[in-house]
């Protein structure tokens, strides 16, 4: 079984599209939790009126988006976990079918990832690579909204709570470049992420957390990684 966790703080509007394409799910073996901190903008009508459809509902203040998602962490039962938060959706209603297949093998695979739709000013669709390195982590992520993360993988640790925009980031980065998750690359669009978050408009604060990040867990890599990218630039062939 899955576990689709959706974290909301007064965002009625979001909340609702969010939980109509997960309800729209054609796969559907998977429980639904909603995590809300509190809102007091229309949130909880919206969830009172798709209560048959939600397996888990809590509505207290909390610390934050990652105190909100280590909250349902603690209350999931899946044996893997999707982080799809509000506002954000599914891109159809096969996404969640796109990985049965894997979800069905005896061997489980720690982190299943495929593309999202990303919606700005412009659209367009966000792949990534098959191969994780971690010089790919210095500049990018995975997306939360399109991976499925095996819930053993949050016994070795949860997500920071004491960074504001990139703990989901260190996660990844944590988990395969120091803990050596298994993972598996779906080429198919799983969701469509709004760049209007907090971590889409606080570029500054990203590459701080980021750069705390590395110089404390991964100051070598780090090091040999700005030295081999200098190698490069003055060595294009």
């Amino acid at each position: 079984m899955l576990s689709v966790i959706t974290v909301n703080y007064n965002n009625k509007e979001g909340l609702e599209r969010t939980i109509k394409s997960v309800c729209s799910q054609s796969y559907r073996k998977f429980e639904y939790i909603i995590i809300d901190g509190g809102s007091n903008d229309g949130s909880l009508d919206v969830i009172n009126n798709f209560k048959n459809d939600i397996d888990y509902f809590e509505s207290k203040k909390d610390n934050g988006i990652y105190h909100a998602m280590n909250k349902g962490i603690k209350v999931a039962k899946g044996d893997y976990l999707l982080f799809l938060n509000s506002g954000d959706h599914f891109y159809s209603n096969k996404s969640l079918s796109f990985f049965k297949p894997y979800l069905l093998k005896q061997d489980k695979i720690d982190i299943l990832y495929g593309n999202i739709m990303v919606k700005s000013q412009k659209e367009f669709i966000k792949t990534y690579p098959e191969a994780l390195t971690f010089s790919y982590f210095v500049k990018d992520t995975l997306p939360h909204p399109g991976s499925l993360i095996n819930k053993k993988c949050f016994n070795h640790f949860l997500y920071d709570e004491d960074l504001k925009i990139t703990s989901d980031w260190k996660f990844f980065m944590l988990g395969l470049c120091k803990k050596k998750y298994t993972y598996m690359y779906i080429n198919q669009v799983i969701s469509t992420f709004y760049l209007d978050g907090i971590s889409s408009t606080n570029i500054d604060l990203v590459k701080r957390e980021r750069h705390q990040v590395l110089t404390k867990e991964f100051f070598w890599q780090l090091y040999f990684n700005n030295l081999l990218e200098k190698v490069k630039r003055h060595n294009p062939f």
